[in-house]
């Protein structure tokens, strides 16, 4: 992880599923330069969690195939 990635975090924009409408109790993620970041929508102020290229499209693959 870049320090670039971690300040990213703060100003980024994250997105969450258009099935979670108005719940809190989801995952937010950002697309940064070399990763991807996920955070708790309820503790935001905890930080986030990156994930690699390779491991993000395995996750993302996985979770298609359920």
């Amino acid at each position: 992880m870049r320090s670039s990635d971690t300040s990213a975090v703060r100003t980024g924009v994250f997105r969450k599923s258009s099935y979670s409408q108005s719940e809190a109790d989801c995952v937010e993620v950002t697309d940064l330069h070399s990763s991807t970041a996920i955070r708790d929508t309820k503790h935001r102020e905890l930080g986030a969690l990156f994930f690699g290229a390779d491991e993000w499209q395995a996750f993302v693959n996985s979770a298609k195939d359920t």
